[in-house]
């Protein structure tokens, strides 16, 4: 083999498996067999004339070649991509896919109607709409953009912030009428807890009272969960109060199917923030998803748009 035979098909593979690390996971990604992969990264290196990957029974690494390589691939078809995005542009609306990763209940109450609305605008835009909890590697899942309630610690990808997301307290009328409103923050230990088994010191509570004073209160219950969709119908059916993303029950407070608890104290709110890998953020479809997003996600209930930098 010569270097004619260095393709765009063999590149991309070869890159998506760097990432990866694992054939079989690239094989179902790309919709092509775990042989053909195979043969991709053989005759990619063939074709380059060095050792691109290091295989085990387990996993599949880079060699020193290969990372270099990897770099100047990941290259080489971003800028294949803007080119490919350009002329479609030149002509047409644009057109591709795009693949989102965003925490599971923001997903299914909010940015899934948003996407419905960016695709009737841009109808030959393809969208992967992927809700998990959990942080994902979005280099190594294919992502292209995340949407993240939380501190973050990923440095590597281009941020957006996008605001902050309100908390309150909140109950079902009907746990209230059983078992009584609070009136300051210590009662609420006297009060069953729906707590997030997923975030970090849920067994404990601090609001800020109307004169900026802390207040520190534990906060316990026999029902945990890992998904905000639960902790709403757990609301909802009066198994006890519950701190919230105001997106998360807005409309259940304006149906009177809850009820706010102390709201003359604050939670502390979560940064809502936009991550995309940096080698897909010049891509044409995915800066105008962008775009879109943070535009419209600040007119959902309790999100609060940051403030312009003077």
């Amino acid at each position: 083999m010569d270097k004619s035979d260095i393709t765009l098909e063999r590149m991309r593979t070869f890159v998506r498996v760097a990432e990866r690390g694992n054939l079989s996971a690239v094989a179902r990604e790309l919709g092509i067999g775990q042989s053909t992969v195979t043969r991709h990264l053989r005759e990619l290196e063939e074709a380059v004339g060095a050792p691109l990957l290091s295989r085990t029974t387990r996993r599949v690494t880079v060699t020193d070649e290969g990372g270099r390589y990897y770099a100047d691939s990941v290259q080489i078809l971003r800028l294949v991509e803007q080119a490919s995005d350009e002329a479609r542009g030149a002509r047409g609306a644009p057109a591709g896919a795009i693949r989102i990763s965003c925490t599971a209940a923001f997903g299914i109450l909010h940015v899934s109607r948003l996407i419905f609305a960016f695709q009737d605008l841009y109808p030959d835009i393809g969208i992967d709409l992927s809700l998990t909890d959990e942080r994902v590697d979005l280099v190594r899942e294919g992502v292209d953009i995340a949407l993240r309630l939380g501190p973050l610690t990923d440095s590597s990808m281009k941020l957006r912030a996008l605001g902050q997301s309100r908390r309150l307290l909140v109950a079902a009328p009907a746990y209230l009428a059983a078992r009584g409103r609070p009136a300051a923050p210590r009662d609420l230990s006297a009060h069953e807890g729906i707590r997030m088994s997923n975030v970090a010191g849920s067994d404990t509570l601090t609001l800020q009272g109307p004169g900026g004073e802390r207040h520190t209160a534990p906060f316990a219950g026999r029902f945990r969960i890992d998904h905000g969709l639960a902790a709403r119908e757990a609301l909802v059916a009066g198994r006890g109060i519950a701190p919230a993303h105001r997106w998360l029950v807005d409309d259940l407070l304006t149906a009177g199917r809850l009820e706010t608890i102390l709201p003359d104290y604050r939670l502390p709110s979560a940064p809502l923030n936009m991550l995309i890998v940096p080698e897909r953020a010049g891509v044409a479809r995915v800066r105008l998803l962008v775009e879109f997003l943070a535009e419209q996600i600040g007119a959902i209930p309790g999100i609060e748009k940051p403030r312009p930098e003077r």
